[in-house]
């Protein structure tokens, strides 16, 4: 068997129309336009949507837009729970592309997108935060956790992708792991590596 191949396969089973929609958006992204675009893995997708729901997540903040295809999967939760998404996103075509992909699924009213360095615009984001998702440099992702953990409400997460030995910056590991304040576990739905951490009670 495969590393990376899960133990059993799933599928996500849409429960109404509207998630039904928006599986069938996420599904036409994956196969036309996820080569360049820095999107999550499916079924990280998947993942990010349960954490943020079991969470009860009423603000997610995502660093990393990308061409909204975390979003969506974070706005599956949201739809459920009456939240809203932050997201910030450097590039400027990227950024188009998510706000139509936001639009196509139909969660545009649920997406605040903030276009720019989000290392200057993301102390303007206003707690409490119930899940912040850093998807975006690698190099970045101790600052936002140093600007954006304080805003995080006792019980919320950070969720960091591509927490491999290959792609992650020491310095946010060792933050993660070091802080008392924290429960950090890595995680894989995937080949790209997940952090969870659990700002505790």
């Amino acid at each position: 068997m495969d590393a990376h191949e899960p133990l059993f396969p799933s599928a996500t089973v849409p429960r109404n129309d509207r998630e039904r929609a928006a599986l069938a958006v996420l599904d036409d992204m994956d196969k036309a336009q996820r080569a360049g675009s820095m999107s999550v893995p499916a079924n990280d997708g998947r993942l990010l949507r349960i954490l943020a729901e079991a969470a009860d997540a009423r603000h997610v903040v995502e660093l990393g837009t990308s061409i909204g295809y975390s979003g969506i999967w974070f706005c599956l939760a949201l739809e459920s729970t009456g939240g809203k998404l932050t997201t910030f996103e450097i590039d400027e075509a990227r950024a188009a592309t998510a706000r139509a992909n936001f639009k196509r699924a139909g969660v545009e009213n649920r997406v605040t997108l903030v276009f720019g360095d989000a290392h200057q615009k993301v102390v303007e984001v206003q707690g409490p935060i119930d899940v912040v998702f850093l998807d975006a440099d690698k190099e970045g992702y101790l600052d936002y956790l140093q600007k954006l953990l304080p805003k995080v409400r006792p019980g919320g997460l950070v969720i960091a992708h591509n927490m491999n030995r290959r792609q992650a910056d020491p310095k946010y590991v060792e933050a993660i792991t070091r802080n008392p304040e924290l429960e950090t576990l890595f995680v894989s739905a995937g080949a790209s590596g997940i952090g969870v951490s659990l700002k505790k009670r």
